[in-house]
């Protein structure tokens, strides 16, 4: 609710300084909500699909090198006796 009342202030203080033009008017809700929703994103941490992809194939890759580093070291155990 405090976010919502932030929203209300914003738009009355545009009204009090006189901004009636229309597209004004518009522009600047349009600005608000567009800062709002990368805030929600931000705080979501909600990330695109090609950040997604990325941030996978490297999971993949360190998936890997543990892996192939467990193998070895028990290939070092093994060849100690």
């Amino acid at each position: 609710m405090a976010k919502s009342s932030e929203v209300f202030e914003k738009i009355g203080k545009f009204l009090e300084n006189g901004i009636l033009n229309y597209k004004d008017l518009s522009s600047e809700i349009l600005n608000i909500c567009k800062s709002k929703r990368d805030e929600f994103i931000f705080k979501m941490k909600i990330v695109s699909k090609d950040e997604f992809e990325i941030q996978k194939k490297r999971i993949e890759k360190l998936e890997k090198q543990i892996f192939e580093m467990k193998n070895k070291k028990k290939i070092k155990k093994v060849k100690k006796p």
